[in-house]
């Protein structure tokens, strides 16, 4: 996997990945940003709920559960002093459908957190503190 990042201006840049899309990141005013994209930490957090979502999509579908909408909502905590590293994270999975089992989402949670979701697995083994917790709205 290759991506590449290039300075725009300011503290702007632009990441291109290997698959062919970009994103611009950008810093606060603070520091000279204009807000024109996702902070990379921001980036990062975004990329730790996206690898486990696919992972529960991805799980509750082998499954045959009826899933019409998975929601990841995240919140993190950074250290005070600099690197300002993330120290807790916590993902709290939204998941709508038809007769969804309680026991297939744990199942899928778990599964993702601790075997599939690379992102989880390189910030816990990191130091972060990742914890996940999920509801399950009955949609007719």
């Amino acid at each position: 996997m290759q991506t590449s990042v290039q300075w725009l201006e300011n503290v702007a840049f632009e990441a291109k990945s290997e698959s062919g899309h970009s994103v611009v990141m950008d810093g606060s005013a603070e520091y000279g940003g204009e807000n024109r994209g996702p902070r990379p930490m921001e980036l990062i957090l975004m990329g730790l709920g996206g690898c486990a979502s696919f992972d529960i999509v991805t799980i509750l579908k082998k499954s045959r559960q009826e899933v019409t909408h998975v929601e990841c909502q995240l919140k993190a905590e950074r250290a005070d002093s600099i690197p300002a590293v993330f120290t807790k994270i916590h993902l709290h999975f939204v998941v709508k459908g038809k007769a969804v089992k309680e026991k297939q989402v744990a199942k899928a949670v778990e599964l993702s957190a601790e075997k599939y979701c690379s992102a989880s697995k390189m910030l816990s083994d990191g130091g972060v503190e990742i914890s996940h917790d999920f509801e399950i709205i009955e949609q007719d």
